[in-house]
């Protein structure tokens, strides 16, 4: 149950991380902090190469702490499916995030429901496997049959908690990224 839970938590943190990623109205360090650079022959993120800060709602600065590492983490920027186009300020890099359009909104919406879903597959994954050792301990006399139930049932519950808590953060960020 143990591993299970860790599984479980392993995958909720995992979603609300890829759901951070996607632009609702507001910028965001999380957009950009764990884009990989290529900073002297190493994939590097940039939150490890540098500040990163919103000084408006629709701005994301970010300050390298070593000049070199200006034009890897511009063209890292440029590479990723954000689409935005980074400006070089001096010692800095700005994006300056355009309102989103409907159409825009709706493609982020896609790419949330095809993320939740990789998610549930993933629990649901976790969940067969605890099954499966449930079945086995009870083949081999490890656990009684009532146990055998009450596990599956432990392990049920624990699915449809994760499978709620998935619902609602994916809900939540829907409802970010149209009002946004």
């Amino acid at each position: 149950m143990d591993t299970l839970k860790e599984k479980l938590n392993k995958a909720l943190e995992h979603f609300k991380s890829e759901i951070a990623t996607l632009r609702a109205g507001r910028a965001t360090p999380a957009l950009v902090e764990d884009i990989e650079a290529d900073y002297y022959g190493t994939k590097t993120p940039i939150k490890a190469m540098g500040a990163i800060s919103t000084p408006e709602p629709r701005q994301i600065l970010i300050q390298p702490w070593d000049k070199n590492a200006i034009q890897p983490i511009e063209k890292a920027i440029q590479a990723s499916e954000l689409g935005i186009n980074p400006v070089v300020d001096g010692q800095s890099i700005r994006i300056t995030l355009p309102q989103l359009t409907e159409e825009r909104r709706r493609d982020l919406i896609k790419v949330l429901g095809k993320r939740m879903e990789e998610e549930r597959i993933v629990v649901r994954r976790a969940r067969e496997d605890a099954i499966r050792e449930v079945d086995e301990a009870e083949k081999r006399k490890k656990i009684s049959e009532d146990d055998k139930r009450r596990k599956k049932e432990e392990i049920q519950k624990l699915n449809d908690e994760i499978n709620k808590k998935i619902e609602e953060l994916s809900a939540k960020k829907e409802q970010e990224i149209m009002t946004g």
